[in-house]
């Protein structure tokens, strides 16, 4: 039989929080409690008329494919959407929608960056910027952020990398700090990254759920950068699968024959469902809300834990916890949690390989009473002595 082995490219690292995800409903099928705080998705589902306008959709039969970038009509009132919310006029050519937020990544990525070149990634940061990176053969360069630049690159951490960058990804609000860059600090990397060819890719699909200013694009301060963002988080459709990108000109032409190629089309049922959502901000913005209420009641249960380091949770829907004072590794901690009291956490690994084991990511999209459930019960393991508290 032949020797057959897996492509060396295939080697990247395991989505922890998707293990954790699998542990957490095992034991929900065992009958045990689970409160999950661990996946980054949010409680409910999408606004009604999302649903109302799906079902029209396939009343309007056949749902062939859509242009490559995307439905004219989406396009288009994705364009009006940076008119409205930023003040920005992008051409709806500019606009591919696409097979969720990774998905333009991927054709982001193969577009912009050769084989060998090297892109600066935040640590913290989500960690699929690493694995396709890695994946498509670009080297990826480790730019480690702390509480001192609230977790964000800066120009001077970027000074410090040795060799010559190619691209840098940034994420405000990002996953899993929630922190975010303010115009005058986005500039400055707009800047250095405009004055040196490195092309800024910006993954904006937290842009909405913010709990004081609103989020900046990136393309306020650099037109030519690559753009991300998602129907998936303020939208509630993350299991729509849908996406897009505001393409720089240049990137146009070779991002669209990738499109053509790898993905054919989008969804085209998501993308109709997807022009409903888009007229649901008022729904939309009462969920952020209840976002806040739940943020800050596990920050309090936190602090009656004795947990206080916590990254600003300026948008997004996470806490980024320093659990180093508790003695034990994150995975250890996370698993003990589970097992403990039900409550699923994401051990930091996950997002910084090298520092990650003192930290812990905590998610808080869920429903308020299923969350402050959990906060309560975390509060009380927090505090309990060992072998206080029964298995729950």
């Amino acid at each position: 039989m032949p020797a057959f082995r897996p492509a060396r490219r295939s080697a990247v690292a395991p989505f922890t929080v998707m293990q954790v995800l699998e542990a957490a409903n095992r034991r929900a099928r065992e009958g045990r409690p689970v409160h999950h705080l661990e996946i980054g998705e949010p409680g409910g589902g999408p606004p009604a008329a999302v649903l109302e306008a799906a079902r029209a959709a396939l009343d309007r039969a056949p749902l062939g494919y859509s242009e490559a970038l995307g439905l004219p009509a989406l396009r288009a009132r994705l364009a009006r959407l940076y008119a409205e919310r930023y003040g920005i006029t992008v051409p709806a050519e500019r606009i591919a929608v696409t097979c969720g937020a990774s998905g333009a990544f991927v054709l982001g990525f193969l577009a912009a960056f050769d084989v060998g070149d090297r892109v600066a990634v935040t640590l913290p940061a989500y960690p699929a910027y690493r694995n396709i990176l890695e994946a498509l053969g670009v080297e990826v360069v480790a730019l480690p952020t702390g509480p001192e630049s609230r977790f964000q690159p800066t120009v001077e951490a970027l000074e410090a990398l040795p060799g010559r960058l190619c691209g840098l990804v940034l994420q405000s609000p990002a996953n899993p700090t929630g922190t975010m860059l303010d115009a005058p600090a986005l500039g400055r990397l707009a800047a250095w990254c405009a004055s040196r060819g490195v092309r800024l890719v910006s993954d904006e699909i937290y842009h909405g759920i913010t709990y004081g200013p609103p989020a900046v694009s990136a393309l306020a301060a650099d037109a030519h950068a690559l753009i991300v963002n998602s129907f998936s988080k303020y939208w509630c459709m993350t299991g729509w699968r849908l996406g897009w990108a505001v393409v720089p000109e240049d990137l146009l032409e070779p991002f669209t024959r990738l499109a053509q190629n790898l993905f054919i089309a989008p969804s085209t049922i998501a993308q109709h469902a997807a022009l409903a959502a888009l007229e649901a901000g008022r729904e939309l913005d009462a969920r952020v809300e209840a976002y806040r209420r739940n943020r800050d009641r596990l920050l309090a249960a936190l602090a009656r834990g004795g947990l206080e380091r916590v990254a600003p949770p300026d948008g997004a829907f996470y806490l980024w916890v320093q659990i180093a004072e508790r003695g034990e590794p994150a995975t250890r901690f996370c698993r003990r949690l589970l097992e403990e009291t039900g409550i699923a956490l994401t051990p930091g690994v996950d997002f910084d390989p090298v520092r990650g084991e003192d930290w812990v990511r905590l998610a808080f999209a869920g429903a308020e009473a299923a969350v402050a459930e959990a906060a309560d019960r975390l509060a009380t393991w927090l505090t309990a002595a060992p072998g206080q508290l029964s298995p729950a």
